[in-house]
């Protein structure tokens, strides 16, 4: 009698209670390994030896952010000694430093704790909007558990620290479930901030375009009527404009054209020198710089070859088109403008949809050994890619 009572009250309790607990029981753990890390810390260019948790979450690219917060971006690019662009602001959207800047004006309280509450504050609106998500294509056990997965990612770290992901990963699970519901009005505002804090605009624009074309392809069986044509394709649009919009700002704001773009490859120089953005071949220049010839390339190809099976496989398949549209346009804008080296994980993020084909299995020993890798990938991605050791050439 018991039993079959708490049962019933697990069963009356909101789905949204058990994301809470989830997302709060797996920030503890996460907030217990950063802090054993920073314990043993050594002084670096962000802090101290030892530091506490609000200045060791804003290490590495937290540090532009602030910038950004507290002096905006420079009218005049900075150059390096040989003249050519230098790693500046502009690599970074306004969208998060914008938030916590304007809650540090109501708060009086300083960059570093405000940074952490907007990630933070940020990844418990993701986790929830993200079983709302899965939950649209996968029952309420897999929803539940690949929130769990979510919460516990080998990078979930990231949602806790000061850096744009937390908040933007919260905007993207919006615009995903708007466009799984059909909401495209509602997508419009989304999209524009959403493509000011990360850049996203231009993969969502092909994600929608798709999902266009494949409503019209297939509006016999499922009904498309113009009042709903219009403004899905007019949201495809807009968001590939939103893709454009902050390269167009940089230009507008320091005379040169390619502003951005010449920030943006002054953070690869460092490991191919300064050359021409080539949509399409920075995938191949990392493999032979990492790899050489031709491995490199053969290991690229193979990479890309499993990537698109990957969308096909079963468990992907049932998380319907919608989010493998999005998955592939996010791939493919990855594979035509980024180059591959540490921070390659923390770029791959954004596919995090696929977590709700990595929780479909049911077995107890599958998803409680699964867990344990991921928390165990945490403590390696921290200790590889986010605590400092002497000159260290992996930024997270």
């Amino acid at each position: 009698m018991a039993a079959s009572g708490r049962q019933a009250r697990v069963r009356l309790t909101p789905w949204w209670v058990f994301v809470a607990v989830i997302w709060a029981a797996s920030r503890l753990v996460t907030t217990t390994l950063v802090l054993l890390l920073a314990h043993v810390q050594d002084a670096n260019p962000w802090t101290a030896a030892s530091p506490g948790y609000a200045a060791f979450a804003n290490m590495w690219d937290a540090r532009w952010y602030n910038i950004v917060a507290v002096a905006g971006y420079p009218q005049a690019l900075p150059l390096t000694a040989g003249g050519e662009i230098a790693e500046n602001a502009w690599a970074f959207m306004p969208g998060y430093p914008v938030v916590v800047r304007l809650l540090m004006e109501l708060s009086g309280a300083p960059w570093e704790p405000v940074a952490v509450f907007v990630s933070l504050t940020a990844s418990l609106g993701a986790a929830l909007l993200f079983y709302r998500l899965i939950r649209t294509v996968q029952p309420h056990s897999v929803a539940l558990f690949a929130v769990v997965l979510f919460c516990v990612a080998p990078l979930s770290p990231l949602l806790q620290f000061g850096y744009a992901e937390s908040l933007y990963l919260f905007l993207l699970t919006l615009a995903l479930l708007l466009l799984l519901e059909r909401r495209y009005v509602l997508l419009f505002p989304v999209i524009a901030v959403m493509a000011l804090t990360r850049p996203s605009g231009l993969a969502f624009a092909l994600a929608l375009g798709l999902h266009v074309v494949h409503r019209w392809l297939t509006r016999s069986r499922d009904p498309f009527p113009v009042r709903e044509r219009m403004p899905a394709a007019s949201a495809a649009v807009f968001s590939g404009i939103c893709g454009l919009a902050w390269p167009a700002i940089a230009w507008i704001a320091t005379g040169s054209i390619t502003a951005y773009t010449d920030t943006e490859l002054a953070w690869r120089s460092a490991y191919i020198g300064y050359q021409e953005l080539v949509p399409f071949t920075a995938w191949f220049q990392s493999g032979v710089w990492w790899l050489g010839m031709p491995l490199g390339i053969v290991v690229v190809v193979v990479l890309i070859a499993a990537f698109g099976l990957t969308l096909f496989l079963p468990a992907v398949r049932r998380l319907g088109v919608d989010l493998r549209f999005w998955v592939a346009g996010y791939g493919l804008y990855l594979l035509a403008v980024f180059f591959p080296q540490s921070s390659v994980f923390r770029l791959l993020m954004p596919m995090f949809p696929l977590l709700g084909a990595v929780a479909q299995p049911r077995s107890v020993l599958y998803r409680v050994g699964l867990v344990l890798l991921f928390i165990a990938g945490q403590w390696g991605w921290l200790l590889l890619f986010w605590g400092v050791d002497g000159a260290d050439w992996t930024p997270p």
